[in-house]
């Protein structure tokens, strides 16, 4: 399918899933990266007059609030900055362990994920927060190459009603991104989850997007790469799951 057809198709599967749902439009959390860019300018699309976008910094770099600003511009997206930073705050102050003297009761290691995890789980309360005031559907960005090997956490940036992007590789949302006019800039820049200082999604992965997508695509790949990717996978597996349920007998 070429690019202009792509885009079509992924606007018209949005307004039958908010046609379908009664709802009145969509609201996607915007962080300056492509991915999200993407699927504002989509939403935009479908949705012309109910689309929103949520800035929600909770400790991040500054330039991701410009980037995400910059799309929002670009697109025409009516957007709310809503600033997460003293709920991050106070929730890690509440909910971190401590000895007595004040210090973490846990692992370093152990602290930096729970505390990276609870941003995009704020985001979410975010997203549903005004979903639930304006009957709107929560539009994730997550794409096929991260939700293969679970790059995204769980009731966080994974709790969403709709994934547009869902099927397409990192290499395709780039393609769509530059027939949709996303800025140069936001295409371009490393892509991050704005979880710590420095982070990048192929850091944290251990995995270049290019390898990971052929991978997806083709099958091929080294022989180490293949298997650090089925591992993520299957180390994944319940992300992209529904819960367990415990099923008896009532016979007898």
């Amino acid at each position: 399918m070429k690019t202009a057809e792509l885009a079509e198709a992924l606007v018209n599967w949005l307004r039958a899933a908010k046609e379908e749902a009664g709802a009145q439009g969509f609201v996607l959390g915007l962080s300056g990266g492509i991915d999200s860019a993407v699927v504002g300018a989509l939403c935009r699309q479908a949705s012309p007059e109910n689309t929103l976008a949520l800035i929600m910094p909770c400790q991040s770099n500054p330039e991701d609030a410009a980037d995400a600003r910059l799309v929002a511009e670009t697109f025409g997206l009516n957007y709310r900055v809503v600033s997460l930073d003293r709920v991050y705050e106070g929730l890690v102050a509440t909910f971190l362990p401590s000895d007595v003297e004040g210090r973490p009761a846990v692992p370093a290691e152990a602290t930096k994920i729970a505390m990276a995890n609870l941003k995009p789980r704020l985001r979410m309360l975010t997203l549903y927060f005004h979903a639930n005031l304006y009957n709107l559907l929560v539009v994730g960005t997550g794409n096929r190459s991260e939700l293969t090997v679970g790059y995204f956490t769980k009731y966080g940036d994974g709790g969403v009603d709709l994934l547009p992007l869902g099927d397409l590789v990192k290499s395709e949302v780039r393609e769509l991104a530059r027939h949709l006019g996303v800025p140069e800039k936001i295409i371009n820049k490393p892509p991050t989850a704005g979880l710590w200082a420095g982070q990048t999604d192929e850091g944290e992965m251990g995995l270049t997007y290019e390898a990971l997508d052929r991978y997806i695509l083709t099958g091929v790949a080294d022989p180490d790469i293949r298997e650090k990717i089925e591992l993520l996978k299957a180390r994944s597996e319940h992300k992209r799951s529904l819960p367990k349920i415990a099923v008896f007998s009532r016979e007898g």
